[in-house]
């Protein structure tokens, strides 16, 4: 069940600036999360598979394996942050909140939908995320697809 958000009144929508300094981020944390799949999943193919060492990624199974677990991984890494309290440590370092329209927390069926099409707008040569300059409320496809949208929070009070 999604839970309301705080700040509500005081958030504005993100620039592309910031949603690409989160995104540079995220991305060092999920190379290092993927680093640490693909070492698990050599160990299981040279220790429990039994393969030796110039049969490891020569097949295509091992390679579909690794590509499939890598994008459950980094899958795993987003959705946990993005519908417990809408923020990867990425987002948190730029202030920065993904959020139901009415400013809730995201569910699993969003989260999903915003990955692919986040991987889609990547895809398209970053188009889905440079159409946050030409949206009136600054929306990516990731958002558009999703029915989210992601907000600036305010500095903390000292």
């Amino acid at each position: 069940m999604p839970r309301r958000l705080p700040h509500l009144d005081d958030v504005w929508p993100a620039g592309l600036g910031r949603r690409l300094g989160a995104m540079l981020y995220d991305a060092f944390l999920v190379i290092a999360i993927w680093l640490l799949v693909a070492g698990l999943h050599l160990l299981v193919v040279r220790h429990l598979v039994g393969l030796p060492a110039e049969q490891v990624g020569t097949s295509a199974a091992q390679v579909a394996s690794l590509r499939l677990i890598m994008l459950a991984s980094a899958f795993a890494f987003f959705a946990f942050f993005w519908c417990r309290g809408g923020m990867t440590l990425g987002m948190q370092a730029w202030r920065l909140r993904v959020q139901t329209r009415d400013g809730g927390t995201i569910s699993l069926h969003q989260a999903m939908v915003r990955y692919l099409v986040a991987w889609l707008s990547v895809a398209a040569l970053g188009l889905g995320y440079l159409w946050v300059l030409f949206d009136a409320e600054r929306r990516s496809w990731p958002d558009i697809a999703s029915g989210t949208r992601v907000v600036v929070l305010p500095k903390a009070a000292r």
